[in-house]
């Protein structure tokens, strides 16, 4: 009603209501757009509500106020939709209010439309306004407010709990703005902290008051009636009288009416001291009667309370059911791009785990917290404790003598220790995933397993074998399973051909690659999943900056950058950002590339420290290659240089790090023979003993270049005549061009 516009918002809205079918494509996808498609929904609305005129009359829209609370307490899903409605509000009428501790360090402060209020103690002056208000300005109250303003130094909550308790126990009467003194100054006393005047005022409370209060604090700061119901075995009559009571006393509060009742704590301090005053066994028995009231009263909607279910179930020691529930706001979490809210929910889960006896049971949940704990880990760039996981999974698995999990177990690893550089392992355990798969006739784990099989083939430069395995595995699949995940960031129709079109393109089989193209991109399109996208875009991207075709390879890769969310896609930005600045130097737009090259060397630094592997090579091989062309040859060698130490398990890539090398040495100022034509000779025999037909034309070109500039006029013309052979025979247009130039 409020604008048709906003029809779109309305998943991501009910999606946080936990109110949204389960089976909506919104909640399918991938994780960051997930995350980003919220945020925009909810910045939206407000901006939208910021815009409207409530009263026709008036040409002018509606200020709104948006108030975030405590944001120390946030988690970091929250947090992030906050940076991103401080930066749009900019220009809106839209004021935000936000509080929060003195120790928390908000992002904001150098932001032109921002204005810090620092709330201080309140000083005397200040502190005698707020006194004379609170008590009144009879004669007799002179020592206490100077007794008060010595022992709470300014804290305004201290003083009125003070003031609550000199109430409690008859030292002033009167009301609010008109007290009187009963009794001489020198007879009061006042406990030391705050916490320790709540203590005393929830001591002196009626025994059944006293007892509510605590059982409200066992459920939390928010306090559902029915739940309090439940647990407490009250009457609704008696239960109301009694929290109208710790009402007056301004111990909690109505915040809602509207679908259920529900209560707060005026302050947090007062939960905790109510909390703390229950014994440690009352406790635990109170928090376990919490879980089964939730169970009984949220038994349709248990997964709207999932993360109070973890919190009183770990409270109330029972395991089991803590994990079961950890787990699931683990999932409920990274769904939601919560990623180390995700990540803390399942680790505590494995924690507990840890505690029980062995059982099947146990192992099994055990197993699947770790598998996907795997793809917070990997989103958050811990490849390393990734691994960790995996190869506890992988134990699990051996243990439950389970093959459906040998071979899930094996697959994920598969990709793991590729992106880690162990492609040789990785092609070992991903063969064993595949034989499981296979034997097994599990038809899922096959597309899953073969999918994930041609990566550590492609690396390894063994290209036709790549072929193969992609090829295969795109052939068991079934067309109404082209969207499908199955469980991995990319789906097997766009992740398979990824793989088969660069292994294509590396054999110089560039009709072939470029068959699969439209195909890949039009699936990763209708996803609209941006890691999806971004991987059939770059690969594709792959195969034109092996042909030589610049300006496809740089529209392919903007058109991905371009899109909302990419900056969150920390495996393949990398990749984008030196495959750009090639692309860039080669069609001569030099500011450009150079500034690409400086983000993509920091985004390989990054890479680098955390141990990722996968697409490194090139990445560096890219940075050089448009260094070489921007003149900054001392930039390219070193580049380069690191293209070879990267690509030492990596043969493919070591032939165009080697023929790199042959190029930067050839260089008018620094012409090297000797060592030019030891870096060609390896290009070659790599090249040659892979197919690898663009490397062994390059390494042609090259030493074409070489023998012409050496003088030897007559090898020069063989290998040029054999470089421009093969580029016709591929279709190398742009190279073609540069051997009849030579």
């Amino acid at each position: 009603m409020l604008d048709p516009s906003l029809q779109e918002a309305v998943p991501p809205i009910l999606d946080l209501l936990d109110s949204l079918d389960s089976h909506d494509p919104f909640r399918s996808l991938d994780p960051s757009e997930h995350r980003r498609k919220t945020y925009q929904a909810v910045i939206r609305l407000l901006l939208t509500e910021s815009r409207r005129q409530p009263n026709p009359d008036e040409s002018r829209a509606q200020p709104i106020i948006a108030v975030f609370e405590d944001l120390h307490w946030y988690d970091t899903l929250t947090v992030g939709l906050l940076n991103e409605l401080v930066v749009r509000a900019r220009d809106a009428r839209l004021l935000l209010v936000v509080s929060y501790r003195p120790e928390y360090d908000d992002q904001w402060r150098n932001r032109p439309n921002y204005r810090q209020l620092r709330v201080y103690p309140l000083i005397s002056e200040n502190l005698g306004e707020f006194l004379d208000v609170l008590l009144g300005s009879d004669p007799s109250l002179e020592g206490l407010k100077s007794f008060l303003a010595e022992r709470t130094t300014g804290n305004p909550f201290f003083v009125e709990e003070i003031v609550r308790t000199l109430i409690d126990t008859g030292v002033i009467e009167g009301e609010r703005g008109n007290f009187h003194l009963t009794t001489r100054i020198w007879n009061i006393l006042v406990p030391p902290s705050v916490q320790s005047v709540l203590a005393a005022r929830i001591d002196r409370l009626p025994a059944a008051e006293k007892q509510l209060l605590q059982e409200a604090a066992v459920i939390g700061q928010d306090v559902p009636f029915n739940l309090l119901q439940v647990i407490c075995g009250l009457a609704e009559e008696p239960l109301r009288h009694l929290l109208e009571k710790l009402q007056s006393a301004e111990f909690i509060y109505i915040t809602q009416l509207f679908p259920d009742l529900q209560y707060t704590f005026r302050h947090s301090l007062i939960c905790d001291v109510a909390y703390g005053g229950v014994l440690r066994e009352h406790r635990r028995t109170a928090h376990a009667r919490v879980i089964e009231a939730m169970e009984r009263l949220y038994s349709d909607r248990l997964i709207e309370q999932v993360e109070r279910l973890a919190y009183h179930s770990v409270r109330g020691e029972l395991k089991e059911k803590a994990a079961h529930y950890l787990r699931q706001a683990g999932a409920k979490a990274a769904a939601r791009g919560a990623l180390q809210e995700a990540r803390t929910s399942f680790e505590q889960a494995l924690n507990i785990l840890k505690s029980l006896p062995d059982s099947p049971e146990a192992m099994e949940e055990a197993f699947e917290i770790r598998l996907a704990l795997r793809t917070v880990l990997r989103q958050l760039g811990e490849v390393e404790l990734m691994l960790e996981h995996l190869r506890e999974a992988e134990v699990l698995a051996e243990r439950l003598n389970d093959d459906v999990r040998r071979c899930r177990v094996f697959s994920f690893l598969t990709l793991v220790l590729s992106n880690m550089g162990q492609v040789n392992e990785a092609a070992v355990v991903g063969a064993r995933s595949v034989e499981i798969a296979r034997r097994i006739g599990d038809l899922r784990l096959r597309i899953i397993t073969g999918s994930n099989l041609a990566e550590p083939y492609y690396l390894r430069g063994e290209y036709d074998q790549a072929v193969e395995i992609a090829a295969g595995t795109l052939a068991t699949l079934p067309s109404q399973l082209a969207h499908e995940y199955f469980g991995i960031a990319v789906p097997p129709s766009v992740f398979a051909r990824g793989w088969l079109v660069m292994s294509l393109a590396a054999l110089g089989r560039f009709d072939e690659a470029a068959g699969h193209v439209a195909e890949m991109i039009k699936l990763a399109a209708e996803t609209r999943h941006v890691h999806t996208i971004g991987w059939a875009h770059l690969t594709a991207s792959r195969l034109h900056l092996v042909k030589g075709d610049w300006t496809k390879a740089r529209d392919l890769v903007e058109h991905w950058m371009s899109m909302p969310g990419t900056l969150d896609v920390t495996t393949l930005l990398p990749w984008a950002v030196t495959s750009l600045a090639w692309a860039l130097a080669q069609i001569g737009e030099a500011n450009q590339a150079l500034s690409r090259v400086q983000e993509g060397e920091e985004h390989l630094k990054r890479q680098d420290a955390k141990g990722i592997f996968i697409h490194r090579d090139w990445g560096y091989h890219a940075v050089a290659r448009a260094c070489l062309l921007l003149g900054r040859l001392d930039q390219a060698r070193r580049l380069a240089d690191h293209s070879l130490e990267s690509s030492r398990r990596q043969p493919g890539f070591a032939a165009h790090a080697q023929c790199m090398l042959g190029d930067l040495a050839i260089q008018t100022d620094r012409f090297d023979a000797e060592r030019a034509a030891a870096h060609y000779a390896k290009a070659l025999a790599l090249g040659e003993s892979r197919g690898m037909r663009p490397v062994i034309a390059h390494s042609h070109f090259g030493l074409g270049r070489l023998h012409r500039r050496s003088g030897n006029l007559e090898r020069a013309h063989q290998h040029l005549a054999a470089a421009k052979d093969m580029y016709g025979g591929m279709g190398m247009g742009f190279w073609l061009t540069q051997v009849d130039a030579e």
